[in-house]
């Protein structure tokens, strides 16, 4: 067997990132997300595609923020793993999946050589994450009107606020900023992250309870594939009074009020008490997502 052969694909050649199967389907989860032909990747063995990476990032981006679709042909896992070691640009790796991969015979064995792939070109499991989207049919979800929401112009407001969410946090990419750069790094790459987002920075919101307290923050936005529930996070000491309902029924109608036809949210998979908010506002589950990162990245 020859070994493969990387290839960096340009608008002549990008039909050749097309030449696998794809028993995950990961075009359909990509049908709005927009690649850069220069970013594609695919490994050849003996002319033939048997592995293929797409990098993804913004319009103004000058390099990729992740990976974001990633496939390995039958027994060519390392082939995978030389398409992903020999890329410019080390980035985290998002793996999207149909909703019940696992129990599916047709789909774990795809999923888990893909894995492999990435395992053997030196990244390990981040978190794994549900992928949620809104549809009118499933009408919008009622407002408790236990909170005040306001708008909030001062960053600074929601750099405390972030910091006391980020204080006790289930999230995993947020314990891997704190773990990487502390407290305070890791709560101003989350605002550089929202300001990235292509949405107005009015919408942000505030939220507090009839006596004045803080309740927590809500963040709608639109990335570039569209309306998302960019952010929900209750303060510590308001933990407890399922708020996370409150804010995602809100942010849903804000994106709602402002023309979106689909809202799209995730959580990790361990984030119960959001996972149970999402349900309760009629978000189902529509697929899910594996990221994995470079091994010591967080050190």
């Amino acid at each position: 067997m020859t070994d493969p052969v990387i290839h960096a694909l340009s608008a002549s050649d990008a039909h050749l990132f097309d030449a696998l199967p794809d028993p995950l389907g990961a075009r359909e989860s990509h049908r709005r997300t927009r690649f850069r032909p220069d970013w594609k990747r695919v490994a050849l063995r003996d002319g033939e595609v048997v592995a293929r990476g797409a990098w993804w990032g913004g319009p103004d981006d000058s390099e990729p923020v992740n990976i974001n679709w990633f496939d390995v042909a039958e027994g060519e896992e390392e082939a995978g793993a030389e398409l992903l070691r020999s890329a410019p640009w080390q980035v985290e790796l998002e793996i999207n999946l149909p909703g019940g991969w696992r129990d599916k015979p047709d789909l774990r064995p795809a999923a888990e050589a893909r894995f492999a792939a990435a395992r053997a070109a030196g990244y390990e499991l981040l978190v794994e994450r549900f992928l949620y989207r809104w549809t009118p049919e499933r009408g919008l979800p009622e407002r408790p009107g236990r909170l005040h929401f306001s708008a909030e112009p001062d960053d600074n407001v929601f750099f405390g606020a972030l910091r006391r969410i980020h204080s006790v946090t289930l999230d995993a990419h947020a314990l891997k900023a704190i773990k990487k750069g502390g407290l305070d790094q890791a709560v101003q790459e989350e605002l550089d992250f929202f300001h990235w987002c292509p949405s107005p920075r009015e919408w942000w919101q505030i939220a507090h309870t009839p006596e004045g307290d803080l309740a927590g923050i809500h963040i709608p936005a639109h990335n570039p594939s569209g309306p998302t529930i960019g952010f929900i996070g209750v303060v510590p000491e308001q933990r407890g009074h399922s708020y996370a309902y409150d804010l995602l029924a809100e942010c849903t109608r804000f994106l709602v009020e402002q023309g979106a036809e689909f809202v799209s949210g995730a959580t990790d998979r361990g984030n119960f008490p959001m996972a149970a908010s999402f349900a309760k506002a009629g978000f189902p589950v529509v697929s899910e997502r594996v990221n994995f990162h470079l091994a010591g990245q967080a050190a």
